[in-house]
């Protein structure tokens, strides 16, 4: 397999600034490198430059008072007193920033300068299928889509590696949990429950920690980039829906390996590796084309459910990760539409050609459907 053409734009203006967020080895580093090769970066994971700015943030201002190019703070989180430097510099100086970081929670925990709306958000997601030249599906499940471990001859131990060092660097040297046995056990038991409804209680029990520090312990996921809840549909005129979040860990090879799963095509742990994959193109696509269009699922309370709907009903998606999607697997997309108009939906699958299985529902092979996802054939008007 090979990265070719990322998905990620960002064409900032002249005086305008933007915090760009991202789960460590995303690509946020080399991308700037490779695309802003005229910026001013200052990486702060270097020690002898964190040293300097954490010592004495007014070095940003005295250094760069006159500067007029783009200016790049690599990790800001780690000094979060800059960002009051930043805030004069762009009101006084007409400065333009990209601020980049993998954690905003130490910033929302020392009330940091969030910029007040001075700042655009943007986020960077692991690679998506349009961005890698011969996608490996199986290869994938295993290694997750994080770059460095798409293109490692050895991607469990890259994962093994990633989140030891995770828990080293993001969690422990940043206080942001004092009990890591706990979370570590956390973190498994989520890999396990991931795509499932929260039950904190349950969760709490199989940690041993109590719920409420179980409800933080997935805020961290979050403010950290490692994971995302998933709101439940809640616009029904006719049903009662189900109002529980669900939760994804933000890459499925991170997910496996903390979960222990194999998945392989026909066992049950690729059928949940296979969602996984699918909630993480929605993601990527989401991010990248329309930060604004709600992610969702949909489920009643009698337990009838559709995985995912992106937009306000524009498009419902069922994953299936079989090779033959038969007659009966539209049944729920089927009561979905009588719901209410949905613009587009569909079973994806791993069968070999698109099809009409039902009124108003097509059945997709999972490559047809992200080329008309990153085509933007849903979406046009």
């Amino acid at each position: 397999m090979k990265i070719i053409q990322r998905q990620f734009k960002l064409d900032l203006p002249n005086g305008k600034s933007a915090f760009l967020w991202g789960p460590r080895k995303t690509g946020k580093s080399y991308w700037i490198k490779h695309h802003l090769p005229q910026a001013k970066v200052i990486d702060l994971l270097k020690t002898d430059v964190f040293a300097d700015y954490s010592s004495r943030p007014a070095l940003l201002r005295e250094r760069y008072y006159d500067h007029k190019g783009l200016l790049v703070i690599d990790e800001v989180q780690k000094v979060p007193a800059l960002l009051d430097e930043v805030h004069w510099m762009i009101e006084n100086r007409g400065a333009s920033f990209l601020l980049t970081g993998s954690s905003a929670r130490k910033l929302k925990r020392g009330h940091a300068n969030m910029l007040g709306g001075r700042a655009w958000r943007r986020s960077m997601c692991p690679l998506s299928w349009s961005e890698i030249q011969g996608f490996d599906l199986e290869r994938v499940m295993r290694s997750g889509l994080l770059p460095p471990h798409i293109l490692s001859t050895a991607p469990a131990e890259d994962l093994r590696a990633y989140f030891a060092d995770y828990l080293k660097e993001e969690i422990a040297a940043e206080a942001l949990t004092q009990n890591i046995p706990a979370f570590n056990e956390f973190l498994r038991v989520a890999a396990l429950t991931s795509s499932e409804l929260i039950n904190y209680v349950n969760i709490a029990r199989e940690t041993g920690v109590k719920h409420n520090i179980v409800r933080n312990y997935f805020s961290i996921l979050e403010d950290t980039h490692l994971g995302r809840r998933l709101a439940p549909w809640k616009k029904s005129a006719n049903r009662r829906m189900i109002q529980t979040e669900k939760f994804y860990l933000f890459d499925v090879g991170v997910a496996n390996h903390l979960a222990g799963r194999h998945p392989q095509q026909g066992n049950a742990d690729f059928g949940k590796s296979f969602e996984h994959f699918i909630f993480m193109e929605l993601c990527a696509f989401q991010a990248y084309c329309y930060p604004d269009l709600p992610l969702s699922y949909w489920r009643t309370s009698s337990g009838q459910e559709v995985d995912f709907i992106l937009g306000d009903k524009e498009l419902a998606i069922e994953v299936k990760s079989s090779a033959r999607v038969h007659e009966g697997d539209a049944r729920v997309l089927s009561t979905l539409l009588q719901d209410g108009p949905v613009r587009h939906a569909c079973i994806v699958s791993l069968e070999k050609e698109p099809r009409r299985i039902a009124p108003g529902i097509i059945a997709l092979p999972w490559e047809t459907f992200l080329e008309k996802l990153w085509g933007n054939e849903f979406f046009k008007p």
